[in-house]
């Protein structure tokens, strides 16, 4: 089992999406807390950085040693490429939890 916490810009971004993508992140991320990874579309982005694929939406994330699913930001993906400084910023997050 893991635990969701969701940091600010990861709540934000998520709050201001309509109910029914909302909903398919919501699922999503009930998955991850139960352990389902191969069942969701998840990106490996730099060391321990992630990001969940919900349709054209992307929230990256990273996960401690004590099973915590940190969602750091979310996004409207589109490019081809992840935006480094969302990589960057979710980095520097992960340093600062894991001092």
């Amino acid at each position: 089992m893991y635990q969701a916490k969701f940091l600010e810009r990861a709540e934000r971004f998520i709050r201001g999406l309509d109910e029914n993508d909302r909903a398919k992140i919501a699922a999503a991320i009930k998955t991850m807390e139960l352990g389902g990874f191969q069942s969701v579309e998840i990106k490996s982005l730099r060391g321990p950085i992630r990001e969940l694929i919900v349709r054209s939406y992307r929230i990256t994330f990273f996960i401690t040693k004590d099973h915590i699913i940190y969602f750091v930001s979310g996004f409207k993906k589109k490019t081809r490429k992840t935006p480094k400084h969302e990589i960057d910023y979710a980095q520097n997050v992960f340093k600062i939890l894991n001092k």
